[in-house]
């Protein structure tokens, strides 16, 4: 059986928009990195904090902004046009696995200051992947 949204139970709906909110939010977060690693000079990025990315080859850092770019418009279109929302979960899960790489890269690096981010950003792509995943699904357009 294939949910709708005329069959979801009424406490799916406090899920939905919880999602939303965390959706909207890791979407805002990554938003203003993407700025950065895309058209700001490495030495701008490193007056704004992105320390790494002065000498990081410059390729890294845009590849990064573009996955990030990626993931922001993938957690917000499929699920807001409902066509292939999954595409939602997935893009959480390419956050999520950038997360996991620049934790133990900002630790090695003694930038611990980065690490309470790292961590909310990781806990959002959790939360978004097991909620869109079982316990508010987004049906596709049918």
């Amino acid at each position: 059986m294939t949910l709708t949204h005329d069959t979801l139970a009424p406490s799916n709906s406090k899920w939905h928009i919880g999602l939303w909110a965390a959706q909207i939010a890791l979407a805002l977060l990554y938003s203003m990195s993407v700025y950065m690693k895309l058209l700001l000079s490495p030495a701008e990025m490193g007056q704004m904090g992105l320390v790494w990315a002065q000498t990081a080859p410059l390729a890294l850092v845009r590849f990064i902004g573009f996955a990030e770019l990626a993931g922001v418009i993938g957690l917000i279109l499929p699920a807001a046009t409902r066509i292939l929302p999954r595409l939602t979960i997935y893009a959480a899960a390419g956050l999520l696995a950038i997360q996991v790489l620049a934790i133990p890269f900002h630790a090695y690096r003694g930038e611990f200051a980065a690490l309470p981010f790292n961590l909310i950003y990781l806990g959002l792509a959790v939360l978004i992947i097991w909620g869109r995943s079982s316990k508010a699904v987004i049906a596709p357009r049918g």
